[in-house]
Order: structure tokens, then C-alpha cells, then sequence
């Protein structure tokens, strides 16, 4: 249990560095996101969003699993202290990643009038063009993110999301103002990304410079490549055939859903759902280096010890902001844009609905899967979605339009999520601890629904509906928790050793703990 705790501590403070990056980040993208959502109006909005999105549909040719591969081996090797080993992983991943996203960058731009076509958008060829260098400068911000992961340094990783964040804000708006309009717009975005991309290949430097000098010899760079594509690549076709479902469902919906508005209420809904991401997203960036420093077959105990901690307390963070996010969204909205995007509140709640699957452990199993290098087993999960994603899809979206795109995304993973639940089963003899699962989901679920009903009652402005709703929230929930045991005094102790080294937010965490302490009843 020491072991295990140790690797908590360091995972929980490496997610702590990256969830103030992504708090601050999409702070101020949130910010940026309302203005420019103003600036623009829904059409506009939904012009801006489907040209961002085109060049993805090339850029899923990038990657084939390298930056995956660099997170796990260079968490492994730094566990071993294997400093050549590091610093091969490094230098084959960005050079692989500038090779092949040149290429593809120079590919989406001369094919961006087909793209427009695609999306039955001509005139968003030229947007398409400007943002096809995002492939380029997105990879190199995936290869130093997955560097900053590995070597667990999150706080470099906030230092570049932070960067991106202010200059996308800043430059959109100023451009937007200037007139440009969705041109301003993406042009903004593309700048943002490629900045962010000089800052994380700096940071990335300092951390290769740093290391110790090592005897090992040259770098292997193609030795190191061969290796890294051998476990990559699986998860690379997984993501290919995936990437090509998510641009099936922008195609589809830009055929079906012919009303410019109803795609800007989407968009601005899927931009609120990052208040969940941002705490999901720590969890599941940490927990792939966590999981690559044990061998199932050495280390079983340890290993199902940690995957049932991650899913118990991964659940509760996601599943009580789920719930607040979707019975709040009504208020949310309405403060920000009051009556612009009237779908947007039940986009939303829709789009949170995925979460759920936190508590039975969709955060942690494809990391304890990958970690173990079972990545074939992976691109299995990926095609069964992918073969039901595709006719799934075209039936809810032709019917019901952005509510069935929202249904299809939900549900289209949970066959092979199921099927994956039984693997780590029989492969690795870890299971999930239902009973917890089980006590999140109630305390978490029947505070969402006094809460929707509370803010519904509540005859005042969005504005105090929200804050209201809030408060009421964490009041319920924190009775709820405490009442079903949902939360037990083991955890409390095992929260406060985890929190020991998170900085200055060890000592609010301190005061609830000890609130949540005192509405425990005493031990007999």
C-alpha cells in the first residue's frame, strides 16, 4: 500500500499542475468563447466550427500512436532511470511528428476546396486552408504534451495550454473586431496553435537538456521509431477509423441539420461541457504513466489497488460536476447569452450524459489496457464502435437531427466498454468496486435532480438562480455523501496523504475534509 500510495501522491500532483493550467486555460477561453460567440452570431458561430473541425479529418494521419508510445515508455524508463532510453523517445517522437504533419498540413491545403464541398460549405474553403496548419503545429503540441506526461511534469504542460489560451483569445477578438468575422476567427485559432507550439518544443528542450548525461551511446532514433510504431499502431488505426466516425458525424449533421443556428447552439454547448473535461482530463492524462510503472504479472495487487482508487475518486470529482453542469445549464447559459442559443441548456445536459460512465471506470480502463502494451485489444474496442458508430448515426442524426448525434456519441462506446470490463477480468484479475460505483452514482444523481428542481422553482434571474443552485448543490451533495457512505473516513485520511503535496490547495482541501469529517458520526 505504500507503493501504491507514493504513485498517488505523484499522479495527484501532476493532475493537480495540469487541472490549474486547464482551470486558468479555459477560463480564459471561456471568456473568449462568449465574446466571440456575441461578435460572431449562430451562423457565423457555426461557419467558424466546421472550418476548425475540417482539417482533423486529415490530421488522424498523424500521429500512428507515436505521442501514446512516448508517454508510456518514457514513464517506464524514467521509473528505471534509463536516461538514453528518454532521450531517444524524445527526439524520434517530434521528429516524426514534424515529418509527417508538414506533409499533411501541405496535403489538407490543396485538397480544402473538396473539404468545403464535403461539408456542403464552399465558401469555407479559404478557412479550411488556414486552419490545415493546425496538423503541423497541433502535432508538435501533442508530442510536448505527451513528453510533459511521461516525465510528469504537468506544470510545463499548463504553461503551454495557458499560452495557447490568451493568445486565441485575444488575437480572435481583436481580429473579429477589425471586421474579419469568421476569417478573424480562424485566423486567430491558427496563430494561438502554433505559438503554443514553439512554447511546448522550449519546454520540451529544457527537460532533454536537464537530463542526466548518460553512457548508452548515440540516439537510436530508428530503432526507437520501429518500437514505438509497434505499439502505437494499433492505437493508431483505432484512432484513424474513430477520427473518420467523428468526421462522418460533422458531415452527416452538416447534411441533416441545415439550420446554421441549431449547429451554433451546439457548438456553444460543447464548449460549456469542458467544465467537466477539465477535471476528467487530469485524471485520464495521469493515470497511463501511473499504470506503465507496474507489470500486471509482477505487480497484480498493486495494480488492481490502484485502477480501483482511480475510478472511485476519479468518480467522485466527475460525477458531482456532471450532475451540477447538466442540472444548472438552464441558468448557465441564460447568464452568458441570455435568450441567443435557447437549444444550447438541453445540448448540454445531453452532452454531459457520457460522463456517467466515470463511475464504472471509462476514465481508467483503456490506460490500464494500454499500459500493459494490450493495444491490439484496443483497436478492437475502437472498430466494434466504429461499426456500430457509422449506421447508428445516420439513422438518429436523419430523424432527429443534433439530439440523435448527442444520443449516438452516448451510447455508440458502451458495447465495447462493457466487453472491456469482462477483459481486464480474465487478463488481469482486477475488477471495479460496484458497491462504490454504485453510492457515487446515487449521491451524485439525486442531488442533480433537487437541484434542477430548486433553480426551476427559484423566481430570479439567471444570474441568482445560478449561484443559488451551486450552493444548494454542494450543500446536498455533502449530507447525501456522508449519509450513504459514499464518502468514509478511510478516504478522508487517504485524501489528505494525497493531498499533502499539492501546494497551496493542500489547505482548502484540509478545511472540507474536516467539515466532512464533522458530519460524520463519531467512530463507536
Amino acid at each position: 500500500m505504500s507503493k501504491v500510495t507514493d504513485m498517488a501522491k505523484v499522479s495527484a500532483k501532476g493532475g493537480f499542475h495540469l487541472l490549474w493550467g486547464l482551470v486558468v486555460s479555459t477560463v480564459i477561453s471561456a471568456v473568449g468563447t462568449v465574446v466571440i460567440a456575441r461578435l460572431l452570431g449562430s451562423d457565423n458561430m457555426g461557419l467558424y466550427s466546421i472550418a476548425v473541425a475540417a482539417p482533423n479529418l486529415i490530421a488522424t494521419f498523424r500521429d500512428w500512436g507515436v505521442t501514446t508510445a512516448m508517454v508510456k515508455y518514457s514513464a517506464q524508463y524514467n521509473s528505471e532511470h534509463d536516461t538514453a532510453k528518454i532521450r531517444s523517445i524524445f527526439v524520434s517522437g517530434f521528429v516524426f511528428e514534424l515529418l509527417f504533419g508538414l506533409v499533411l498540413t501541405v496535403f489538407s491545403i490543396l485538397i480544402s476546396g473538396f473539404l468545403a464541398d464535403m461539408f456542403q460549405r464552399p465558401q469555407i474553403a479559404q478557412l479550411i486552408q488556414i486552419t490545415s496548419i493546425f496538423i503541423l503545429t497541433g502535432g508538435l503540441v501533442n508530442t510536448a504534451t505527451a513528453a510533459f506526461t511521461g516525465m510528469e511534469k504537468m506544470h510545463l504542460n499548463s504553461i503551454m495550454l495557458i499560452i495557447q489560451s490568451l493568445v486565441k483569445t485575444g488575437l480572435i477578438i481583436l481580429l473579429v473586431l477589425l471586421g474579419l468575422g469568421t476569417l478573424g476567427a480562424t485566423m486567430g485559432y491558427t496563430v494561438a496553435v502554433a505559438v503554443a507550439a514553439v512554447a511546448g518544443v522550449v519546454l520540451t528542450y529544457t527537460i532533454y537538456s536537464s537530463l542526466p548525461k548518460s553512457t548508452g551511446g548515440s540516439l537510436k532514433v530508428g530503432e526507437t521509431t520501429k518500437a514505438m510504431l509497434k505499439y502505437g499502431l494499433p492505437l493508431s488505426v483505432g484512432a484513424i477509423a474513430t477520427g473518420f466516425l467523428t468526421q462522418f458525424y460533422s458531415w452527416i449533421m452538416a447534411i441533416f441539420v441545415t439550420d446554421n443556428a441549431a449547429i451554433g447552439n451546439y457548438s456553444v454547448a460543447t464548449n460549456f461541457v469542458v467544465l467537466i473535461t477539465f477535471f476528467a482530463t487530469p485524471v485520464t492524462t495521469m493515470l497511463l504513466p501511473a499504470f506503465s510503472k507496474l507489470d500486471y504479472k509482477k505487480d497484480q495487487q498493486d495494480l488492481k489497488n490502484i485502477f480501483q482508487y482511480s475510478v472511485k475518486y476519479a468518480a467522485l470529482i466527475v460525477l458531482p460536476v456532471t450532475t451540477m453542469v447538466m442540472s444548472l445549464a438552464q441558468p448557465a447559459i441564460g447568464t452568458l447569452f441570455e435568450d441567443s442559443y435557447p437549444l444550447a441548456p438541453l445540448f448540454l445536459a445531453l452532452l454531459s450524459l457520457s460522463y456517467f460512465y466515470t463511475a464504472f471506470g471509462n476514465l481508467s480502463i483503456g490506460n490500464l489496457i494500454n499500459s500493459q502494451g494490450d493495444t491490439k485489444y484496443t483497436l478492437y474496442l475502437s472498430l466494434v464502435s466504429v461499426v456500430i458508430g457509422f449506421p447508428l448515426s445516420f439513422v438518429l442524426v436523419s430523424q432527429f437531427g443534433i439530439v440523435g448525434l448527442i444520443i449516438t456519441t452516448t451510447f455508440v462506446g458502451l458495447p465495447g466498454f462493457i466487453w472491456s470490463l469482462g477483459f481486464i477480468k480474465r487478463r488481469y484479475g482486477i475488477s471495479l468496486d460496484w458497491g462504490s460505483s454504485a453510492r457515487i452514482l446515487f449521491s451524485s444523481g439525486l442531488t442533480g435532480l433537487l437541484t434542477y428542481f430548486f433553480v426551476s422553482w427559484l423566481p430570479f434571474s439567471n444570474l441568482i438562480r445560478l449561484l443559488f443552485g451551486v450552493v444548494e448543490f454542494a450543500i446536498v451533495f455533502s449530507l447525501l455523501a456522508v449519509a450513504s457512505r459514499t464518502i468514509t473516513r478511510s478516504d478522508l485520511f487517504l485524501i489528505r496523504q494525497l493531498a499533502g503535496g499539492l501546494g497551496p490547495l493542500s489547505k482548502p482541501i484540509a478545511f472540507l475534509l474536516n467539515l466532512l469529517e464533522k458530519l460524520m458520526p463519531k467512530p463507536k
